[in-house]
């Protein structure tokens, strides 16, 4: 009997750290040229703590270890409890790991010599954790008290401080907590060769796994099936163990939960024939990740309505992708977004009125309340959406935004559009005199339990324009034809001659 196909085309790659010694080598040069311009002493040493082991609470069960991210963006180190230091004088790296008990090797298997890190993550030089103190003093004391840059500062998205590092006998060197953060950060937002290639992969793998979720839909289903599917293939045939994000599975008005999925909705929904899906997940590789959001009726086939108002958020997609290139500004492109929807709203008699009117009110953020996309790399939500001297905007809507930067060559970033149904922004706008009046209400009550269409892809911003990393199918026909069982992507057979006029995404 011949063997089933492999349900993938991809496997995973090998990783080099190469990748971390480049990140090391920009921070450094980045550092020097801070410094000089700031006409300070070109010395001193990056100290980074990684991350740490946590139990579930009180009890003695480890959650699984992932690494803190900026750690891991310098290292690549994927245990537990390290430090890492960097020269910025000869760009040595130095890495200090935890001197395990004996029973460490009963319980959890070989304890490695330092030899093995220092082979495994291409360092200069290794120590133990209980050394730190006396290796800085001993090998870049030379001239005086070692000068240690820590890592301290604001996250945007979530509000939260990055920890600085801290160990025994720290209080005999000198520490700059506010020089790292924002050169660090800013260090992470443009992508090297090596990061797009592993922010490629988990695209590759994560759009297979989508695809395979669409395939395998059917009413009766229940949400955390669908999530079960990509979870197995992203792991299975990917390699993936995590994914960037606790993965969004809705369907029917779920669909109008923007961060559904979450311990207290938690994808438990019977899908039922009529629904639409929308599908945000995203796999994680050697830390890099991948957000990639699917929309789609779960019989296979798109009704009327569901066609308009995927078409409207389609076209948004399409017409943002097509704008992107460096120098655009990101709440320009977010505005772009909003505008196409509402014009294709208008068009079907959802809405009425006059456009501009509607962005000055910001109608757009009743259908659309969140942002139009993130920083991805390391993190989700990469750090460096508001770097000092850019300020949130205060508008609905645009206040959502994670960044309003102007987009540069190297950054990836996600471009999401959505167009939802959400009752907790509709009756506001319905009480509101002016709002009110742009509303067919006769026509937003087909709508009620609709939910909402979101369509993500990730997109790598080059220096003429952009790549859309993510190999979806997103014209309606397509998904039908992927849904009826037809191969992506599509042979020239199965493709149709047109595509109910939508421009095509890059």
């Amino acid at each position: 009997m011949a063997a089933a196909p492999h349900p993938s085309s991809v496997a995973p790659p090998e990783v080099t750290m190469e990748l971390h010694a480049g990140n090391r080598d920009r921070l450094v040069a980045a550092l020097r040229a801070h410094l000089s311009a700031s006409a300070r002493p070109l010395h001193g040493l990056v100290l980074l703590q990684g991350g740490e082991e946590r139990t579930r609470y009180c009890t003695d069960h480890l959650e699984l270890f992932r690494q803190e991210s900026y750690f891991a963006y310098l290292f690549g180190v994927q245990e537990p409890g390290l430090y890492g230091a960097i020269d910025i004088v000869s760009g040595q790296s130095i890495l200090f790991a935890p001197r395990l008990p004996a029973d460490y090797a009963v319980w959890m298997g070989e304890i490695k010599p330092l030899s093995y890190f220092k082979d495994k993550y291409k360092v200069d030089m290794v120590f133990y954790v209980d050394e730190i103190a006396q290796v800085l003093q001993d090998r870049f004391g030379v001239h005086g008290k070692p000068l240690l840059f820590v890592l301290y500062g604001k996250n945007t998205d979530s509000g939260n401080y990055s920890k600085p590092a801290s160990f025994e006998g720290m209080e005999k060197f000198d520490s700059d907590s506010s020089t790292l953060h924002p050169i660090l950060t800013e260090c992470r937002v443009i992508k090297s060769d090596m990061e797009i290639a592993l922010i490629q992969y988990a695209n590759d793998v994560s759009s297979e796994a989508h695809i395979e979720v669409m395939r395998q839909a059917r009413p009766g289903m229940k949400e955390y099936q669908l999530e079960s599917i990509f979870l197995h293939h992203v792991y299975m045939y990917g390699g993936c163990r995590y994914c960037s994000y606790t993965c969004i599975c809705a369907t029917g008005e779920n669909s109008s939960v923007l961060h559904y999925g979450h311990a207290a909705a938690p994808n438990d929904r019977t899908l039922n024939d009529g629904d639409m899906a929308l599908m945000d997940m995203g796999a994680e590789y050697h830390f890099y990740g991948s957000d990639i959001t699917c929309s789609y009726p779960i019989n296979g086939k798109f009704s009327n309505n569901q066609t308009i108002i995927y078409n409207a958020v389609l076209r948004a997609h399409n017409a943002v992708i097509t704008h992107m290139w460096p120098g655009v500004n990101w709440m320009d492109m977010h505005k772009l977004a909003e505008q196409t929807i509402l014009e294709s709203l208008k068009k079907e008699r959802i809405i009425h009125g006059d456009v501009t009117d509607m962005m000055t009110q910001r109608l757009g953020s009743v259908f659309m309340p969140h942002g139009l996309g993130h920083l991805l790399g390391i993190d989700t939500h990469d750090p460096g959406g508001y770097p000092e001297g850019l300020e949130r905007p205060k508008e609905p809507g645009l206040s959502s935004l994670r960044t309003i930067r102007e987009l540069k060559e190297g950054m990836v970033i996600t471009v999401e559009p959505g167009c939802y149904f959400i009752d907790a922004l509709l009756i506001p706008a319905r009480d509101d005199p002016v709002s009110s009046k742009f509303f067919n209400w006769e026509e937003i009550e087909k709508y009620k339990r609709f939910g909402g269409v979101r369509i993500e892809s990730d997109v790598y911003v080059t220096a003429h324009g952009c790549k859309n990393l993510t190999n979806c199918p997103r014209e309606t026909w397509e998904i039908e034809a992927v849904m009826a069982g037809a191969p992506w992507p599509l042979r020239a057979s199965t493709e149709k001659s047109t595509n109910n006029g939508l421009p095509k995404a890059s």
